[in-house]
């Protein structure tokens, strides 16, 4: 008896020794040279481990460019010996850091000091398989774990045009086809600083922009803090930006130089006598700072008109009667203005020099040309400018004969799709001119004008009589299927598109 307690003692203390008598280690009781496991390993024996026998690993990127690892100390089934330690066999040609544990990259993607940086630059995690030698009284198992566990955390990003146009609404997605004064917001008037009455308006009609004339100037601070607080208000209405537009041609058309003390010029007739392109380019710079500093981003020039008739209604805000020094000049001022920020407007296509009328008193105003006269004279400089990257073309109110179907270039296939859009190649922003001018608002409703601008192919109406009318109306029309939701979809994707190139899209 007195043998079996001896031989039972001496096998006691032969199995502390070797580890087997010990409750294995929890995590918080692992050496602190505990080195981290590998993020990939793999198990060939089918023995589970207990949770307290095993620690997961986790490996943890940021997308979509830095991966950082973290990683867990993890505590092998039972515990291993001194000597079943210095068996463990690693593999780290990855060059794994094995620091202290690491954070996971924030949002920004910024790494402290102990952060994992891949050797490479690569969307693959860096992998590490490490051995551990498990060693019992009874028998020997060699355990390698497999864990592939990934988490990617999103970063935040300025979002895609396509992205915000599948967030709005079919109210908001026509909304954005609308630009309006800040009277027609509130009904005050004039409008000089902006409160809750805009930004309650802007949340039940948020349109795409507004257009600023020179009551609305007293100061430069103040018409800075009027746009800053509509861009504000209009992105938490329906999160898109607003464009900012005001008329600012130089010479007798120029609200900001007459209110604001900015950059002023003579009439576009008398820089079209030397037709230096030059010339043209810094007016279109000067014009782009002022009006970028004021907070502007739209400016609805220069005039591409030729000036063909005595009696048209524009007069020395043309550049020339000779289409290749318009076409010449146009293209400075539009290079200027957008090297600056601020996007030019090319009107009025197809051209008012050959009217002989009015298009803000009369009610109709025909042009007699052919297409074929068009294309030689009135056609050239939109052709020059488009061809040289301008971002918004204005159509006029004016009727053509030789379009055929009676109707102002504005709410006309022909005129918009066919012309603007197919032979000149046109892809930009098409807006009408004023829809309160006579030639429109004593003929049309504002929802029915609305309706015939967008099936012609316009994507913005301008300053139409009654904007809310029209955005019902609208809407109305696409439920109905009168107006395909597709050619919303396509108006609205390029105004996003310009938008997201100004930065108006920025959440």
């Amino acid at each position: 008896m007195k043998l079996k307690k001896h031989i039972a003692c001496i096998l006691g203390i032969s199995l502390m020794l070797t580890g087997c008598g010990r409750a294995p280690k929890t995590s918080s009781e692992s050496d602190s040279t505990t080195e981290p496991e590998a993020v990939t390993e793999e198990f060939y024996d089918t023995e589970e481990l207990s949770p307290i026998q095993e620690t997961v690993t986790e490996f943890i990127t940021t997308a979509p460019v830095t991966a950082k690892a973290e990683t867990t100390a993890v505590t092998a089934s039972a515990a291993v010996t001194t000597a079943a330690q210095n068996q463990k066999i690693e593999d780290s040609s990855d060059g794994v850091n094995n620091d202290d544990s690491e954070e996971p990259a924030d949002d920004g993607g910024s790494d402290d000091d102990n952060s994992y940086e891949p050797q490479q630059q690569s969307y693959e995690p860096a992998v590490t398989t490490k051995r551990y030698v498990h060693t019992t009284a009874a028998r020997h198992t060699t355990a390698v774990r497999t864990t592939t566990t990934v988490t990617t955390t999103t970063i935040n990003h300025d979002p895609s045009p396509n992205e915000v146009l599948n967030e709005l609404s079919l109210e908001q997605k026509v909304g954005q086809m609308f630009m309006v004064t800040p009277e027609a917001i509130t009904g005050i008037s004039p409008m000089r600083e902006v409160g809750n009455g805009t930004k309650n308006a802007l949340a039940a009609y948020p349109v795409g922009g507004i257009i600023y004339f020179a009551q609305n100037l007293t100061s430069k601070n103040q018409i800075k803090a009027m746009i800053s607080n509509t861009q504000s208000y209009s992105r938490s209405a329906c999160g898109v930006g607003l464009f900012t537009a005001v008329d600012e041609e130089g010479g007798t058309v120029a609200r900001c130089a007459q209110k604001l003390g900015t950059a002023s010029f003579y009439d576009m007739a008398y820089y079209g006598r030397d037709n230096d392109y030059g010339t043209a380019y810094d007016i279109g710079s000067a014009l782009g700072r002022d009006l970028h500093s004021l907070g502007f981003n739209v400016d609805f020039a220069p005039v591409a008109d030729v000036n063909i008739c005595s009696g048209n209604e524009l007069g020395d805000r043309i550049f020339s009667s000779d289409p290749d020094v318009v076409a010449n000049m146009v293209c400075g001022v539009t290079k200027g203005l957008q090297d600056n920020g601020v996007c030019a407007t090319l009107k009025h296509f197809p051209g008012l020099g050959a009217e002989d009328g009015n298009t803000h008193t009369n009610s109709t105003v025909v042009i007699d040309r052919s297409v074929e006269e068009l294309r030689e004279t009135e056609f050239v400089p939109f052709k020059a400018a488009i061809e040289n990257g301008a971002d918004f073309v204005m159509v006029g109110h004016q009727t053509v004969t030789g379009f055929g179907d009676d109707l102002p270039c504005d709410l006309s296939y022909t005129a918009v799709t066919e012309m603007l859009r197919g032979e000149l190649g046109f892809d930009g922003i098409a807006v009408t001119d004023a829809h309160q001018m006579n030639t429109i608002s004593k003929v049309y409703s504002s929802g029915e004008a609305a309706k015939l601008a967008i099936k012609a192919g316009m994507d913005i109406i301008l300053m139409p009589v009654d904007y809310r009318q029209a955005i019902d109306e609208v809407c109305r029309a696409v439920r109905s299927g009168e107006i395909p939701e597709s050619r919303i979809d396509e108006s609205v994707m390029r105004i996003l598109t310009q938008k997201y190139q100004l930065g108006l899209l920025k959440r």
